[in-house]
């Protein structure tokens, strides 16, 4: 499985910023999708996860409302719309796939993914 993040730059606070997700190697319907982000110094975050279908999703409290997760399994790729940025948002974004884990709640932990995007790199400028 192979994902290449795309979508990151920079840009003014109260602005918009579309990362895309694009999955090769396996059929994508199967993954449960998930963002993460990793500000300097910091540890690794969720930031919004998506199921299999779609149905569901789940986003950290910092980013609910202003950030929306989506994805198009006929394209095999998976959306992460962020709106009004803040400074607070910079970070590199991180796209996430898991294939194995039983279940099909949303996922929320790093190590719950076992497939991992390069990164796309988002600043926020106040």
């Amino acid at each position: 499985v192979q994902l290449q993040a795309s979508g990151g730059g920079l840009v003014q606070a109260g602005g918009s910023l579309r990362l895309s997700c694009a999955a090769s190697g396996r059929t994508f319907s199967n993954y449960r999708m998930g963002w993460f982000r990793q500000a300097p110094g910091k540890e690794r975050a969720f930031v919004a996860g998506i199921t299999r279908s779609g149905g569901s999703t789940l986003y950290a409290d910092s980013v609910k409302g202003r950030f929306t997760i989506s994805r198009d399994n006929a394209k095999n790729t998976v959306y992460l719309q962020m709106d009004s940025l803040r400074p607070e948002d910079t970070a590199v974004y991180y796209c996430a796939a898991d294939l194995a884990r039983p279940g099909t709640q949303v996922l929320v932990k790093p190590t719950h993914y076992n497939y991992w995007g390069q990164g796309t790199e988002v600043t926020v400028s106040s």
